[in-house]
């Protein structure tokens, strides 16, 4: 049980991480409506790797919580 606690600890760091380097380049323009040619542009393949990353990072993350929660 203390192992998957220290597992979920470590998941969630590295998907606040994974997280924090998709936005690193964005800017806040970004986030308040700005900077909308960027839009239309193909992914390279790092945002690519960031985005599959974030998606099993947040995976692992939902199951290790269950499992948590059903060892209760």
């Amino acid at each position: 049980m203390i192992i998957l606690k220290i597992f979920e600890i470590i998941i969630a760091v590295l998907l606040i991480t994974v997280i924090l380097l998709q936005m690193q380049g964005s800017g806040l323009s970004g986030s308040f409506g700005g900077g909308g040619g960027d839009f239309y542009r193909s992914k390279r393949s790092i945002e690519k790797l960031l985005v599959w990353a974030t998606v099993g990072l947040a995976g692992i993350f939902a199951v290790v919580s269950i499992l948590l929660l059903a060892s209760k």
